[in-house]
């Protein structure tokens, strides 16, 4: 008979050994260490409880030593069967120079990541057999997306699930979010949109926020989150990591699931924003040779800005997670536009399943999808037609299609009105004094745009006033422009 051989999971405990040697010697090596390595990435338990322990000293401004942390150990049976504080003075009597330290990190992360991609390896070829969780035989596709799902994980995070994480892990991201914002001029922990009076309102969107934006046909919402969409990638910028990764410090990567209009149709109304000619001149052609010019300029900015379009009509919720997390794997990704939510389509539904089931489907998939790329999602979504049988046409939250869903779901919920709509469809017969009435409300409400925070699951609810250009479809900051048309015409006189 042939000896048996039992496979070892890969690890390499003199690296560990040699990482928590340098570091106990020398505590201003873990300043050079990534934020990836964790103390879960050790093969060894209690060299992840060690790793833990010198984190915890180091951040409270402890000197952590071999003295010091045998005391904490000192009930710790495996300090114990290792040697107790002989082990750890023979970690720094065998500690290598600090300026390696960078490289025993590095593989012991990479030791973890296979390790985790050999018990995932395992598990889909288990599920694919038929066994697996209570031995429920799960679809193909819901096999890979699941498989893509803990992959995608794996790469993000170094670890195939994040469970539980202690509260001080918790609160370091806390008080690091608030540094961050302290640390911007807008003092925005969120990314700016470029529209100040908004920014000011939700501090600008968060990462696993779910924002949906909602309103009446021809009341703005594409071209509204089309604005914010280009004016977030426009100002695209990103720094280098220690890990090779980038880190976004301006701006951002944009996808955009057009499922209502093609990519040239969005493309066009962004340039009609960009270069301040009209979109109808666009599309017919009646522009000169200056207008030409502009957006000739136009189109040579935009197509630098990494905004990236899916005009795949009537997509399921699976195929636009499974897109966007591999956006975010290629090139990154930092805001999530879906115009409009009422066009997705839900997976795996039994045939006699209501639309409102469809919906909540969709809204649940859409946060879990923001909080698993940490990236705002803006999803555009329709409205019912009782408000026009309203007298005063301002969207209220009971006005969201299958509201419930979408309502509980969103961490902020946006309505966009445009009161001259609704009069300028009002319009007396000309020569009647109501008629001087209407002229005068709409030279009053020309331009003017509301976005009404009807819903925010961190501030306040409120309006918040833009400027529209129906000719461009392009929302601006209004008491700026107002300010500047005023300077115009001070100028002039």
């Amino acid at each position: 008979m042939g000896d048996i051989v039992v496979a070892v999971a890969p690890h390499n405990l003199e690296a560990e050994q040699a990482l928590l040697g340098v570091l106990l010697y020398d505590n201003a090596a873990y300043e050079r260490l990534t934020d990836s390595l964790q103390g879960r990435h050790f093969y060894e338990p209690f060299h992840q409880r060690l790793f833990g322990s010198i984190e915890t000293h180091i951040r409270k401004g402890q000197l952590a030593e071999p003295i010091l942390l045998a005391d904490e150990f000192k009930h710790d049976p495996a300090f114990e069967e290792l040697g107790g504080l002989r082990y750890l003075a023979d970690l720094v009597d065998r500690a290598p120079p600090a300026a390696n330290v960078g490289d025993y990190a590095r593989a012991v992360f990479d030791l973890a990541l296979r390790r985790d991609l050999i018990r995932i390896g395992g598990e889909i070829a288990t599920t694919a057999h038929g066994g697996g969780k209570d031995d429920v035989k799960l679809p193909a596709r819901d096999q890979i997306e699941a498989a893509e799902q803990q992959l995608y994980t794996l790469a993000e995070s170094g670890t195939a699930s994040s469970g539980f994480v202690s509260f001080g892990e918790a609160l370091r991201g806390a008080v690091e979010m608030t540094a961050e914002a302290y640390s911007r001029d807008g003092g925005m922990s969120g990314i700016s949109t470029d529209l100040i009076d908004l920014d000011t309102k939700i501090g600008g969107l968060h990462p696993s926020d779910l924002i949906v934006l909602a309103g009446r046909p021809s009341m703005g919402k594409t071209a509204l989150a089309t604005n914010i969409a280009f004016n977030i990638a426009k100002k695209y910028a990103w720094e280098p990591q220690p890990d090779g990764t980038k880190k976004t410090v301006s701006g951002g990567v944009v996808a955009f699931y057009s499922l209502e209009m093609s990519a040239e149709q969005l493309a066009l109304r962004m340039l009609a924003d960009a270069s301040g000619v009209s979109g109808d001149k666009l599309r017919k052609g009646e522009i000169d040779a200056s207008e030409f010019g502009r957006v000739r300029d136009a189109a040579i900015e935009l197509q630098e800005a990494p905004l990236y379009i899916d005009a795949t009509g009537g997509i399921s919720i699976a195929k636009l997670t499974a897109r966007a997390r591999r956006l975010k794997r290629q090139v990154g990704l930092d805001l999530i536009v879906v115009d409009y939510l009422q066009l997705v389509t839900g997976s795996d539904l039994s045939s006699n399943a209501s639309r409102v089931q469809e919906v909540s489907q969709i809204t649940m998939g859409l946060k879990a999808l923001a909080k698993e790329l940490a990236c705002p999602v803006i999803a555009l979504s329709q409205l019912s037609r009782q408000v026009e049988q309203r007298e005063d046409k301002r969207p209220q939250l009971s006005d969201l299609r299958e509201s419930g869903s979408i309502e509980q779901d969103a961490d902020m919920v946006w309505f966009v009105y445009r009161e001259s709509y609704y009069v300028g469809r009002a319009e007396p017969r000309e020569g009647t004094p109501e008629h001087l009435q209407w002229q005068e409300d709409m030279d009053r409400l020309q331009g003017l745009a509301e976005v009404i925070i009807a819903k925010q699951r961190h501030g306040p609810i409120g309006t918040v006033r833009l400027s529209f250009n129906s000719d461009t479809t392009r929302f601006g900051n209004l008491a700026r422009d107002h300010y500047f048309h005023q300077m115009r015409s001070g100028s002039d006189e």
